[in-house]
């Protein structure tokens, strides 16, 4: 099976390395080279990896590697795909650009995938003339050791769909959850509140934020904490989450000045060096 991913990264690249290990044909679509370029080589570094940790043989890691390409030309990618995976940030017009494109490119047959984390399958499917054939993949950060997909169908998903990426992401190794779609799912409605709780706690000077993470991490089991994850995804995509489900959710999901402020200062997360924490000096919260 052709399967290919639009966006190069953070999750794309990690969607990407996932479903090579697991047998696919894949092609990794970006218009930046340079994004292209470094996604491979963070893909040749957790290839290596897995091999020193006894993970995956060699040969097994070099066959993966050949089953993946990579092009600057989405309509060359998408033309014998039997799967589509976006993996782009999460900005409507971006998306509606998307799945307009690859609506006119890709085969008739082909499954359309959304990794949103938040947004509305159903009204990214309106962007296509095949609804019934659009579904959210939602994978998590790091893709190749999280070992969920969230699968959130839209209104008009058939069952065959759903069956389809289902199927796809348990090949890919992930076990699944099949859920109707409704602003957030479940696993982002949950997570933005305890993030932004997180963030009012520190602005409220309850604690520092070493001291947050820790007690959410051993107190109730959370393998990282909120501003360890915050700083992972980035403060930006965060901010976006909560803006969405606070418009579509109400009053309870109003994102923290303090992480406003976050972001507008341009900390980020791991990405730009410095968020909640400053990876500048090798200090991960940890």
């Amino acid at each position: 099976m052709n399967i290919v991913i639009v966006g190069a990264g953070v999750m794309g690249r990690g969607i990407a390395y996932v479903s090579a290990l697991g047998g696919y044909d894949v092609k990794v679509a970006d218009l930046s080279k340079e994004v292209l370029k470094d996604a491979e080589a963070e893909m040749d570094q957790n290839f290596d990896k897995g091999i020193s940790r006894g993970k995956l043989n060699s040969s097994e890691a070099e066959q993966a590697k050949q089953r993946i390409g990579f092009y600057t030309e989405l309509e060359q990618a998408a033309q014998e795909a039997d799967l589509i995976i976006e993996a782009v940030p999460e900005k409507k017009e971006l998306k509606k650009n998307i799945f307009e494109t690859i609506d006119q490119i890709a085969p008739q047959n082909c499954i359309f995938a959304t990794n949103t984390s938040t947004m509305s399958p159903t009204e990214i499917a309106s962007y296509t003339n095949r609804p019934s054939s659009v579904i959210a993949m939602h994978f998590f950060n790091p893709v190749h050791k999280m070992p969920l997909v969230e699968i959130v169908r839209g209104l008009e998903t058939s069952d065959e769909t759903a069956h389809f990426a289902e199927t796809a992401a348990k090949q890919m190794g992930k076990q699944t959850v099949v859920v109707n779609e409704f602003p957030g799912f479940v696993t982002s409605r949950i997570s933005c509140l305890v993030g932004n709780e997180a963030f009012y706690m520190l602005q409220e000077g309850l604690g520092t934020p070493e001291d947050i993470d820790k007690a959410i991490k051993l107190g109730l089991s959370y393998p990282m904490g909120p501003f360890e994850l915050a700083d992972l995804v980035g403060l930006d995509a965060r901010l976006n989450n909560l803006r969405y489900l606070h418009s579509t959710l109400g009053e309870k999901y109003r994102p923290s000045p303090l992480l406003e402020q976050y972001v507008k200062s341009g900390r980020l997360g791991r990405k730009t060096g410095v968020g909640v924490y400053d990876y500048t000096i090798n200090n991960e919260g940890e």
